[in-house]
């Protein structure tokens, strides 16, 4: 599985993260947004430590505007992970590794375990 991060659109959301078959990271996000660009490198980090468990993808919300509306995005940055086409959690705001890490593992051991997360 690639480490750069994949970039959905409107277009290819559903192909790429809706029916994924590993959790996928949505990282919403601008060109403009600063904070957007200080968790982009921890997220890029986060996916190759679970290379192969889960999947990132980004999606520029100035792009791909009706999927960032669909899920109700009013802050960037804003990350949602999705498993089988379900929303399992969403964080918004830069956010330490640390804590990104920390809810990734937890997501990855409820899916392996066939549950949601409790927000």
């Amino acid at each position: 599985m690639s480490k750069e991060p994949l970039h959905v659109t409107d277009a290819t959301f559903e192909r790429e993260v809706l029916a994924a078959d590993v959790p996928v990271v949505v990282d919403f996000w601008a060109p403009w947004c600063g904070p957007c660009h200080m968790v982009a490198p921890i997220l890029e980090e986060l996916a190759a430590e679970f290379d192969g468990s889960l999947l990132l993808a980004k999606l520029n919300v100035d792009e791909s505007g009706a999927t960032a509306q669909k899920y109700d995005i009013m802050s960037i940055p804003t990350m949602i992970i999705f498993k089988d086409g379900q929303e399992l959690e969403r964080m918004i705001g830069a956010q330490p590794k640390q804590v990104l890490a920390a809810r990734l593992e937890a997501i990855l051991s409820s899916a392996a375990q066939g549950q949601g997360v409790a927000s």
